[in-house]
């Protein structure tokens, strides 16, 4: 697949090639959905508490609580990863959150009302244990009446992102492109917890995969993700209709140069996208061995971008905030 040319900010997704395309004019609301797999959940959380004044719903794939390794990789592999005895301290991490909220690095408490978040956690993750989806319920009990958290963990699921697709993996397997065939259709069920009633999904998806030049659509991308992310747009957004932002967020060994563009076309929230008016935005990560050191090319949730990675001033979250004032307000490009 070629690569887009720096000149090139927008380019139309084909499985053979990366053709040059303009953007079209996008009439996006000011709220926002996300999304995310593993670290992607780990930074979903994250932004929804940097931003929630945004966000209106949150769905997190095999994560954990927010703020878990508390800006320490020890603490990262010792409490948020796979093992049984981890125990994440949530005093400390109540303190940190409360602290930035106050120094306004986090968004106020009260942004959160109403909002909804879903979580899901397969019974057979042997990368993420499956009992930090529970704390991170019980974090955001903290801030959410009950009936706005949904907890799914009762699914033979490994460290993957569950579909109903037969075309995809074994569902006990965790490897790339870590998208399965679960008999289970995760896409679906996010989508209809946290935007309310939504319209079927189409057998195909009858939009576009676009290509975008993250580092020229924003400055922070160009620090710290990969020069290249994908947007797809439904044909109704296209044309200019009134339509929803939705951010997915991969997980560590999922960014394109490792699997291409399968993550942005095979979840199955593009088929919800066409019949719901949703432009789905996929940002992308890279990998580095050094400085910093992230060969998984995972979102950072353990701090290796800056002690600031799950606030406002964080590089990531910050990119990830460039890039959809970017999309909120693109005009025609001529």
């Amino acid at each position: 697949m070629l690569k887009p040319s720096l000149a090139t900010l927008f380019s139309v997704f084909s499985a053979c090639a990366v053709a040059s395309q303009t953007l079209p004019d996008l009439q996006l609301g000011s709220k926002i959905t996300l999304s995310g797999l593993s670290s992607g959940a780990y930074m979903a959380g994250q932004y929804h508490l940097a931003y929630a004044e945004q966000v209106t719903g949150v769905a997190m794939l095999a994560g954990g609580p927010v703020y878990c390794a508390q800006n320490s990789l020890g603490i990262a592999l010792e409490h948020c990863l796979n093992k049984a005895s981890s125990a994440p301290d949530i005093t400390v991490i109540n303190t940190y959150i409360q602290k930035q909220r106050e120094l306004g690095a986090l968004a106020a408490e009260s942004a959160l009302e109403d909002d909804k978040v879903w979580i899901f956690h397969g019974s057979n993750d042997q990368t993420v244990s499956s009992h930090l989806s529970n704390i991170l319920q019980k974090q955001f009990l903290q801030w959410l009446p009950k009936e706005n958290i949904r907890l799914v963990t009762n699914l033979a699921v490994a460290h993957t992102f569950p579909t109903d697709n037969p075309a995809l993996g074994e569902c006990n397997v965790s490897a790339p492109p870590f998208l399965a065939n679960c008999r289970y259709d995760a896409a679906g069920e996010l989508l209809q917890f946290i935007l309310g009633d939504i319209q079927p999904r189409t057998d195909k998806a009858q939009g576009q995969l676009l290509a975008i030049n993250q580092h020229q659509l924003s400055s922070a991308a160009a620090r710290s993700l990969a020069e290249q992310g994908y947007v797809y747009i439904p044909a109704s957004c296209a044309r200019g209709s009134e339509c929803k932002l939705h951010v997915s967020l991969h997980g560590c060994k999922q960014n394109a140069d490792a699997i291409g563009a399968a993550y942005a076309t095979s979840t199955g929230l593009n088929n919800y996208a066409d019949n719901n008016k949703l432009v789905i935005l996929y940002p992308q990560t890279r990998a580095s061995n050094i400085n910093p050191f992230n060969p998984n090319a995972c979102w950072d949730w353990w701090g290796y971008s800056g002690a600031d990675y799950a606030t406002r001033t964080g590089v990531q979250i910050q990119a990830i905030a460039q890039l959809i004032k970017a999309l909120q307000t693109a005009q025609p490009q001529h």
